[in-house]
Protein backbone atom coordinates (compact mmCIF):
# COMPACT_ATOMS: atom_id res chain seq x y z
CA UNK A 1 0.00 0.00 0.00
CA UNK A 2 1.00 3.79 -0.82
CA UNK A 3 1.05 6.12 2.27
CA UNK A 4 -2.60 7.11 0.63
CA UNK A 5 -4.23 4.32 0.11
CA UNK A 6 -3.08 2.63 3.87
CA UNK A 7 -4.83 6.10 5.11
CA UNK A 8 -8.25 6.06 2.84
CA UNK A 9 -7.91 2.72 4.19
CA UNK A 10 -7.70 3.12 7.94
CA UNK A 11 -10.18 5.79 7.82
CA UNK A 12 -13.19 3.43 5.68
CA UNK A 13 -12.13 1.25 8.38
CA UNK A 14 -10.90 -0.95 6.41
CA UNK A 15 -7.42 -3.52 6.73
CA UNK A 16 -4.25 -1.00 6.37
CA UNK A 17 -0.80 -2.08 6.91
CA UNK A 18 0.74 0.81 9.05
CA UNK A 19 -0.24 3.07 11.99
CA UNK A 20 0.92 6.73 9.77
CA UNK A 21 1.66 9.95 11.73
CA UNK A 22 0.30 13.34 12.17
CA UNK A 23 1.32 16.21 14.18
CA UNK A 24 1.67 20.21 13.56
CA UNK A 25 4.15 21.94 15.22
CA UNK A 26 4.06 25.73 16.79
CA UNK A 27 7.42 27.52 15.82
CA UNK A 28 9.31 27.50 18.51
CA UNK A 29 8.93 23.67 18.04
CA UNK A 30 10.05 24.20 14.26
CA UNK A 31 12.91 25.28 15.31
CA UNK A 32 13.97 22.88 17.50
CA UNK A 33 12.93 20.27 14.83
CA UNK A 34 15.72 22.22 12.19
CA UNK A 35 18.19 21.61 15.26
CA UNK A 36 17.30 17.97 15.71
CA UNK A 37 17.10 17.07 12.05
CA UNK A 38 20.53 19.40 11.04
CA UNK A 39 18.72 21.39 9.04
CA UNK A 40 15.82 20.20 7.47
CA UNK A 41 12.68 22.08 7.29
CA UNK A 42 9.98 19.90 5.86
CA UNK A 43 8.69 17.70 9.06
CA UNK A 44 5.78 16.25 7.22
CA UNK A 45 8.22 14.42 5.04
CA UNK A 46 10.67 13.91 7.09
CA UNK A 47 8.34 12.02 9.41
CA UNK A 48 6.18 10.51 6.40
CA UNK A 49 2.86 11.94 7.14
CA UNK A 50 0.26 10.42 4.86
CA UNK A 51 -1.25 13.75 3.54
CA UNK A 52 -0.36 17.04 2.17
CA UNK A 53 -2.61 20.12 1.72
CA UNK A 54 -4.16 21.64 -1.48
CA UNK A 55 -4.19 25.07 -1.30
CA UNK A 56 -7.36 27.27 -0.93
CA UNK A 57 -8.68 29.56 -3.85
CA UNK A 58 -6.36 32.51 -4.23
CA UNK A 59 -8.08 35.70 -3.98
CA UNK A 60 -6.32 38.79 -4.04
CA UNK A 61 -7.76 41.64 -1.39
CA UNK A 62 -6.26 44.71 0.57
CA UNK A 63 -6.03 44.44 3.91
CA UNK A 64 -6.67 48.14 4.02
CA UNK A 65 -9.61 48.12 2.87
CA UNK A 66 -10.47 47.08 6.07
CA UNK A 67 -9.08 49.31 8.79
CA UNK A 68 -11.48 51.38 8.82
CA UNK A 69 -14.11 48.54 10.66
CA UNK A 70 -11.59 49.74 13.25
CA UNK A 71 -11.87 53.50 14.11
CA UNK A 72 -9.59 53.22 17.47
CA UNK A 73 -6.78 51.65 15.25
CA UNK A 74 -4.90 48.31 15.85
CA UNK A 75 -1.94 47.84 17.74
CA UNK A 76 1.48 47.82 15.40
CA UNK A 77 2.35 44.98 14.15
CA UNK A 78 -1.09 43.52 13.67
CA UNK A 79 -2.24 41.51 10.56
CA UNK A 80 -6.15 41.34 8.77
CA UNK A 81 -6.95 38.40 7.24
CA UNK A 82 -9.37 37.90 4.10
CA UNK A 83 -12.37 38.17 6.00
CA UNK A 84 -10.92 41.30 7.74
CA UNK A 85 -10.34 39.73 10.83
CA UNK A 86 -7.58 41.94 12.59
CA UNK A 87 -4.92 39.69 14.80
CA UNK A 88 -3.35 41.58 17.13
CA UNK A 89 0.06 40.15 18.70
CA UNK A 90 0.60 39.27 22.42
CA UNK A 91 3.18 39.62 24.43
CA UNK A 92 6.37 37.92 24.49
CA UNK A 93 5.12 35.23 26.07
CA UNK A 94 2.43 34.81 24.35
CA UNK A 95 4.63 33.02 22.00
CA UNK A 96 2.36 32.78 17.94
CA UNK A 97 -0.94 33.71 19.96
CA UNK A 98 -2.66 37.04 18.92
CA UNK A 99 -5.56 38.40 20.04
CA UNK A 100 -8.51 38.56 17.45
CA UNK A 101 -10.61 41.53 16.55
CA UNK A 102 -14.30 41.83 14.75
CA UNK A 103 -14.98 44.20 12.31
CA UNK A 104 -18.31 43.82 12.33
CA UNK A 105 -18.86 43.63 16.53
CA UNK A 106 -20.13 47.68 15.96
CA UNK A 107 -22.40 47.04 13.98
CA UNK A 108 -26.07 47.58 15.07
CA UNK A 109 -28.53 46.77 12.11
CA UNK A 110 -29.10 44.65 9.18
CA UNK A 111 -28.77 47.04 6.57
CA UNK A 112 -25.09 48.01 7.82
CA UNK A 113 -24.18 44.33 8.00
CA UNK A 114 -25.45 43.50 4.33
CA UNK A 115 -22.94 46.50 3.43
CA UNK A 116 -19.93 44.77 4.94
CA UNK A 117 -17.27 43.61 1.61
CA UNK A 118 -17.37 39.71 2.59
CA UNK A 119 -14.52 37.71 0.33
CA UNK A 120 -16.10 36.53 -2.55
CA UNK A 121 -14.32 32.84 -3.96
CA UNK A 122 -16.17 32.77 -6.89
CA UNK A 123 -13.82 35.43 -8.12
CA UNK A 124 -10.50 34.03 -6.85
CA UNK A 125 -8.43 31.53 -9.03
CA UNK A 126 -7.93 27.88 -8.32
CA UNK A 127 -6.29 26.79 -11.17
CA UNK A 128 -3.24 26.02 -8.70
CA UNK A 129 -5.42 22.98 -7.10
CA UNK A 130 -6.09 20.00 -9.48
CA UNK A 131 -2.39 20.31 -10.35
CA UNK A 132 -1.00 20.05 -6.52
CA UNK A 133 -3.76 17.26 -6.19
CA UNK A 134 -2.04 15.46 -9.04
CA UNK A 135 1.39 16.21 -7.44
CA UNK A 136 0.78 14.95 -4.11
CA UNK A 137 -0.86 11.68 -5.40
CA UNK A 138 2.19 10.97 -7.84
CA UNK A 139 4.09 11.37 -4.27
CA UNK A 140 1.63 8.52 -3.08
CA UNK A 141 -0.04 10.70 -0.50
CA UNK A 142 -3.39 11.55 0.22
CA UNK A 143 -4.69 15.38 -0.81
CA UNK A 144 -6.68 17.32 1.69
CA UNK A 145 -8.66 20.13 1.34
CA UNK A 146 -8.47 21.92 4.34
CA UNK A 147 -11.19 24.65 5.19
CA UNK A 148 -11.70 24.74 9.03
CA UNK A 149 -13.67 27.45 10.40
CA UNK A 150 -15.98 26.53 8.07
CA UNK A 151 -19.28 28.10 9.41
CA UNK A 152 -20.14 29.04 12.81
CA UNK A 153 -16.22 30.38 13.80
CA UNK A 154 -16.06 32.30 10.70
CA UNK A 155 -19.34 33.85 11.26
CA UNK A 156 -18.26 35.06 15.28
CA UNK A 157 -14.74 36.36 13.99
CA UNK A 158 -16.08 39.01 11.93
CA UNK A 159 -19.16 39.68 14.14
CA UNK A 160 -17.64 38.91 17.79
CA UNK A 161 -19.03 35.89 19.61
CA UNK A 162 -21.47 37.89 22.38
CA UNK A 163 -23.12 39.66 19.83
CA UNK A 164 -23.87 36.71 17.22
CA UNK A 165 -25.30 34.48 20.10
CA UNK A 166 -27.42 37.63 20.84
CA UNK A 167 -28.25 37.93 17.31
CA UNK A 168 -29.55 33.94 17.35
CA UNK A 169 -32.28 34.94 20.16
CA UNK A 170 -33.13 38.16 18.87
CA UNK A 171 -32.15 39.41 15.81
CA UNK A 172 -32.73 36.14 13.82
CA UNK A 173 -32.49 38.15 10.45
CA UNK A 174 -29.03 39.51 11.33
CA UNK A 175 -28.27 35.83 12.27
CA UNK A 176 -29.56 34.54 9.41
CA UNK A 177 -27.42 37.02 6.89
CA UNK A 178 -24.52 36.57 8.23
CA UNK A 179 -24.50 32.45 8.54
CA UNK A 180 -26.23 32.28 4.62
CA UNK A 181 -23.26 34.45 3.78
CA UNK A 182 -20.28 32.64 4.96
CA UNK A 183 -22.08 29.19 3.78
CA UNK A 184 -22.10 30.55 0.50
CA UNK A 185 -18.79 30.75 0.82
CA UNK A 186 -18.12 27.66 2.30
CA UNK A 187 -19.93 26.01 -0.60
CA UNK A 188 -17.73 27.65 -3.19
CA UNK A 189 -14.50 26.55 -1.81
CA UNK A 190 -15.72 22.75 -0.98
CA UNK A 191 -16.54 22.22 -4.15
CA UNK A 192 -13.81 23.61 -6.00
CA UNK A 193 -11.92 21.44 -3.59
CA UNK A 194 -13.93 17.95 -4.74
CA UNK A 195 -13.55 19.15 -8.51
CA UNK A 196 -9.96 19.00 -7.80
CA UNK A 197 -9.74 15.58 -6.85
CA UNK A 198 -8.81 15.97 -3.19
CA UNK A 199 -9.24 12.75 -1.46
CA UNK A 200 -10.39 14.50 1.99
CA UNK A 201 -11.67 17.73 3.10
CA UNK A 202 -11.85 19.03 6.07
CA UNK A 203 -14.52 20.80 7.91
CA UNK A 204 -14.96 22.16 10.96
CA UNK A 205 -15.95 24.72 14.03
CA UNK A 206 -15.37 24.29 17.70
CA UNK A 207 -18.87 23.74 18.87
CA UNK A 208 -17.20 22.61 22.64
CA UNK A 209 -15.82 24.51 25.36
CA UNK A 210 -13.55 22.46 28.11
CA UNK A 211 -16.46 21.95 30.76
CA UNK A 212 -19.48 21.42 28.49
CA UNK A 213 -20.96 22.89 24.69
CA UNK A 214 -20.74 26.12 23.41
CA UNK A 215 -24.30 26.65 22.72
CA UNK A 216 -27.85 24.01 23.15
CA UNK A 217 -28.48 21.32 21.09
CA UNK A 218 -31.54 23.63 19.82
CA UNK A 219 -29.15 26.25 18.82
CA UNK A 220 -26.82 24.12 17.00
CA UNK A 221 -29.72 21.89 15.51
CA UNK A 222 -31.35 25.47 14.55
CA UNK A 223 -28.29 27.39 13.27
CA UNK A 224 -25.19 25.48 12.41
CA UNK A 225 -26.55 21.86 11.63
CA UNK A 226 -28.70 22.35 7.93
CA UNK A 227 -25.85 24.27 6.92
CA UNK A 228 -23.08 21.99 7.93
CA UNK A 229 -25.22 19.71 6.10
CA UNK A 230 -25.68 21.90 2.85
CA UNK A 231 -21.46 21.97 3.02
CA UNK A 232 -21.50 17.85 2.69
CA UNK A 233 -24.04 17.41 0.49
CA UNK A 234 -22.52 19.68 -2.19
CA UNK A 235 -19.28 17.41 -1.77
CA UNK A 236 -21.09 14.22 -2.35
CA UNK A 237 -23.07 15.35 -5.37
CA UNK A 238 -19.45 16.18 -6.45
CA UNK A 239 -18.05 13.03 -5.46
CA UNK A 240 -19.26 10.56 -2.88
CA UNK A 241 -16.12 9.05 -1.92
CA UNK A 242 -14.25 11.85 -0.73
CA UNK A 243 -13.58 11.51 3.04
CA UNK A 244 -14.69 14.09 5.53
CA UNK A 245 -13.14 15.28 8.57
CA UNK A 246 -14.94 17.51 11.12
CA UNK A 247 -13.11 19.38 13.73
CA UNK A 248 -14.36 20.81 17.19
CA UNK A 249 -12.03 21.31 20.18
CA UNK A 250 -13.96 20.84 23.67
CA UNK A 251 -16.60 18.37 24.62
CA UNK A 252 -18.99 17.67 21.57
CA UNK A 253 -20.41 14.60 22.81
CA UNK A 254 -24.07 15.55 22.29
CA UNK A 255 -23.25 16.42 18.91
CA UNK A 256 -21.95 13.84 17.17
CA UNK A 257 -25.47 11.56 16.24
CA UNK A 258 -25.80 15.34 14.10
CA UNK A 259 -22.79 15.04 12.76
CA UNK A 260 -23.14 11.39 11.56
CA UNK A 261 -26.10 12.74 10.46
CA UNK A 262 -24.59 15.49 8.31
CA UNK A 263 -22.21 12.75 7.16
CA UNK A 264 -19.29 13.33 8.50
CA UNK A 265 -16.70 10.69 7.94
CA UNK A 266 -14.43 11.67 11.27
CA UNK A 267 -14.12 13.07 13.48
CA UNK A 268 -11.41 15.19 15.12
CA UNK A 269 -10.14 15.48 17.70
CA UNK A 270 -11.66 13.64 20.77
CA UNK A 271 -9.83 15.94 22.97
CA UNK A 272 -9.03 13.73 26.10
CA UNK A 273 -9.08 16.29 28.87
CA UNK A 274 -13.04 16.21 28.26
CA UNK A 275 -13.83 13.63 26.24
CA UNK A 276 -13.35 9.73 26.94
CA UNK A 277 -12.39 8.16 23.59
CA UNK A 278 -13.10 4.35 25.12
CA UNK A 279 -16.91 5.55 26.12
CA UNK A 280 -16.65 7.50 23.13
CA UNK A 281 -15.23 4.32 20.55
CA UNK A 282 -17.84 2.19 22.77
CA UNK A 283 -21.13 3.93 21.55
CA UNK A 284 -19.80 5.24 18.11
CA UNK A 285 -17.24 3.29 16.79
CA UNK A 286 -18.26 1.17 13.09
CA UNK A 287 -20.38 4.66 12.92
CA UNK A 288 -17.87 7.15 12.59
CA UNK A 289 -13.63 6.91 12.29
CA UNK A 290 -11.71 9.43 14.41
CA UNK A 291 -7.77 11.71 14.69
CA UNK A 292 -6.79 12.73 17.29
CA UNK A 293 -7.00 11.72 20.85
CA UNK A 294 -3.57 12.01 22.07
CA UNK A 295 -3.99 15.03 24.63
CA UNK A 296 -1.65 18.15 23.75
CA UNK A 297 -2.54 19.84 27.48
CA UNK A 298 -1.67 16.62 29.23
CA UNK A 299 0.26 13.74 27.74
CA UNK A 300 2.21 15.41 25.20
CA UNK A 301 3.37 18.17 27.12
CA UNK A 302 3.50 16.83 30.38
CA UNK A 303 3.98 13.13 30.20
CA UNK A 304 7.07 11.23 30.16
CA UNK A 305 7.70 8.90 26.86
CA UNK A 306 7.10 5.91 28.08
CA UNK A 307 3.60 7.39 28.84
CA UNK A 308 2.41 9.00 25.61
CA UNK A 309 3.50 5.58 23.96
CA UNK A 310 1.20 4.10 26.69
CA UNK A 311 -1.46 6.48 25.58
CA UNK A 312 -0.96 5.66 21.83
CA UNK A 313 -0.89 2.00 22.03
CA UNK A 314 -3.78 2.27 24.80
CA UNK A 315 -6.35 4.13 22.22
CA UNK A 316 -5.32 1.98 19.56
CA UNK A 317 -6.16 -1.27 20.79
CA UNK A 318 -9.31 0.42 22.44
CA UNK A 319 -9.79 0.90 18.14
CA UNK A 320 -9.19 -2.69 17.11
CA UNK A 321 -12.72 -3.97 17.17
CA UNK A 322 -13.94 -1.80 14.19
CA UNK A 323 -10.97 -0.11 12.91
CA UNK A 324 -11.05 3.79 12.25
CA UNK A 325 -8.77 5.24 14.95
CA UNK A 326 -6.04 8.06 12.97
CA UNK A 327 -4.56 8.24 16.23
CA UNK A 328 -2.19 12.00 16.67
CA UNK A 329 -2.37 14.44 18.99
CA UNK A 330 -4.96 16.77 19.45
CA UNK A 331 -4.04 19.79 18.75
CA UNK A 332 -0.71 22.37 17.46
CA UNK A 333 2.10 21.17 19.56
CA UNK A 334 3.28 23.77 21.73
CA UNK A 335 6.44 25.22 23.15
CA UNK A 336 6.55 22.82 26.25
CA UNK A 337 6.54 19.56 24.38
CA UNK A 338 9.61 17.95 24.80
CA UNK A 339 10.68 16.58 21.82
CA UNK A 340 11.31 13.27 23.88
CA UNK A 341 7.68 12.67 23.43
CA UNK A 342 7.34 13.81 19.78
CA UNK A 343 9.48 11.46 18.64
CA UNK A 344 7.97 8.88 21.11
CA UNK A 345 4.82 9.47 19.62
CA UNK A 346 6.08 8.57 16.49
CA UNK A 347 7.57 5.39 17.73
CA UNK A 348 4.83 4.39 19.30
CA UNK A 349 2.45 4.62 16.42
CA UNK A 350 5.18 2.88 14.10
CA UNK A 351 6.12 -0.27 16.97
CA UNK A 352 2.34 -0.77 16.97
CA UNK A 353 1.27 -4.27 15.03
CA UNK A 354 -1.77 -3.63 12.87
Amino acid sequence: MTKRENLLALLRRQPCVEIPVEFNLCPDLLEIFKEKTGGQTDYQAYFDMPWRNVADIRLDYDPEDYRKFYPDGLKEGATIDIWGVAHEPGSKAAKHMTYMRNPMKEMEDLEEIMSYPFPDFSKGDASHQKRQVEEIHAQGLAANGSMQCTIWETAWYVRGMENLMVDMSCEPEIAAWIFDKVTEQALIRARSYANAGVDIIYLGDDIGMQNGPMMSKVMYQTWIKPRLKKVVDAIREINPEIIIFYHSCGTVTEFIPDLIECGINVLNPIQSECMDFGEIYNEYGGKISFHGTIGTQTTMPFGTPQEVKEQVWKHLDIAKKHGGLFVAPTHLLEPEVPWENILAYVEACREYQV
